[in-house]
């Protein structure tokens, strides 16, 4: 006969069970707040849960960014060495540990340590920092280049602090070539590569050489890096050099609509290249295009439909190139019920120094296919580069002046015409 057990046995036991219960809970929960803690309080979340390795590398990680100091590296070593005996698959201990040996002089063995790192994990961030400079510090400009892609596919948010140090390995023939080759098997940081360069006076001239060399490969630059490079020669102004590199860009169908004005006829071909047309998203107005290769005879050209809203500033716009001399700007233009409150008109305006040559006015009313034309005059090395702009007059976004109406470009052409 099994003996029964006191209440008071019994209700010990239930407290013992009650207990251990409440340390289970008490642990998950400290767990699950030192995860929720470690990115933003690393030493809080040790507190909560010591053997949190991410917290851990978070502290140690932090300290390094603050610390040059001895024996606080001697501390973290011992911490980082400490963790390692349970976590010996994690490559970020081997690299936090490389980091103080490198600090403390020792790298050699600093490097054994990167190197182990990598070969647990290959995207391990500081061990690739580490490993790239020493590829560049010895030369091998090839690694280096080769380590940057791994690191920037994983990582690419760090482009900004590699970006630093390109134009020093572009400048090195082997530099370049291994560059260049990564940029022909479509590296994901190449269009970056580009917009870096472009706005580095220093990096110019070698990004205009490697859009020359995709140029000729089965990798040919994308608009947005040739508008990259270009915009950076006018922000130089090097105007002769910007237009020289949209010119070489052209596609043979592209060739077919150059001229003063590049696309006057406002077929759909838009590059978003600055000596092509840039739409700008303005409210209060629609601008579709359709060229002749595929619009009715009506309404080939550029279509512009105002919406009964204010309409400030410029709607379209193109750089252009005129040499001094005189020319004539024409429009052929259709319009229903257009009515403009405030001046719509073409204006050619001087780049560098920024002021404006001509204008000349559309019409309101209902008309078609009108012509229009002004004459004007660019001096003699007055004005490298001009911007032509539709625009209007209006200064505030005022409801006294609404825009209503359509406008049909058909034609927009500059020629040149005897003094």
């Amino acid at each position: 006969m099994t003996e029964q057990a006191s209440p008071l046995t019994r209700n010990l036991r239930r407290s013992g069970v009650w207990f251990v219960a409440s340390v289970l809970v008490l642990a998950v929960s400290s767990v699950g707040l030192s995860r929720l803690l470690e990115s933003e309080t690393p030493a809080v979340s040790l507190a909560l849960d010591p053997f949190n390795v991410d917290a851990l590398i978070g502290e140690i990680a932090g300290r390094l960014s603050e610390t040059g100091d001895g024996a606080d590296l001697d501390v973290l070593a011992t911490k980082a060495k400490g963790a390692l005996r349970f976590n010996v698959a994690d490559a970020r201990l081997y690299s936090l540990i490389g980091e103080i040996e490198y600090r403390q002089g020792e790298k050699d063995e600093a490097f054994e340590l990167f190197d182990q790192a990598r070969k647990l994990s290959k995207t391990e961030i500081h061990s690739l920092q580490r490993s790239i400079d020493r590829s560049i510090e010895v030369g091998d400009l090839s690694k280096a280049v080769a380590e940057i892609d791994t690191l920037l596919r994983r990582w690419p948010d760090r482009f900004p602090v590699i970006a630093a140090g390109l134009p020093a390995i572009l400048s090195n023939p082997d530099g370049y070539q291994a560059v260049l080759a990564a940029l022909r098997i479509e590296a994901p940081w190449r269009s970056s590569l580009f917009t870096a360069l472009g706005k580095d006076p220093r990096g110019l001239r070698v990004a205009n050489q490697l859009l020359l060399d995709l140029a000729g490969s089965s990798s040919q630059p994308t608009s947005k890096e040739l508008s990259a490079v270009i915009n950076g020669y006018i922000r130089q102004k090097e105007y002769e050099a910007a237009y020289r590199l949209f010119l070489f860009s052209l596609s043979d169908q592209e060739r077919t609509l150059a001229g003063y004005i590049f696309n006057g006829g406002f077929e759909q071909i838009l590059s978003g290249k600055p000596f092509d047309w840039q739409v700008r998203d303005r409210s209060g107005l629609e601008i579709t295009f359709a060229g002749a290769r595929d619009a009715g005879e009506g309404d080939i050209g550029a279509t512009v439909r105002f919406l009964n809203t204010p309409v400030k500033n410029a709607a379209l716009q193109q750089y252009v190139e005129l040499p001094p001399g005189s020319y004539r700007i024409s429009l052929i233009a259709s319009a229903r019920n257009l009515k403009l409150p405030k001046q719509l008109f073409w204006s050619i305006r001087c780049a560098d120094p920024a002021g404006e040559i001509a204008r000349f006015d559309i019409p309101e009313g209902t008309f078609d296919r009108r012509e229009l034309s002004l004459d004007f005059a660019i001096g003699p090395s007055a004005c490298p580069m001009q911007l032509l702009r539709l625009e209007t007059a209006a200064i505030a976004e005022s409801w006294r002046f609404r825009y209503v109406g359509t406008l049909v470009m058909h034609k927009l052409s500059i020629e040149r015409v005897s003094s």
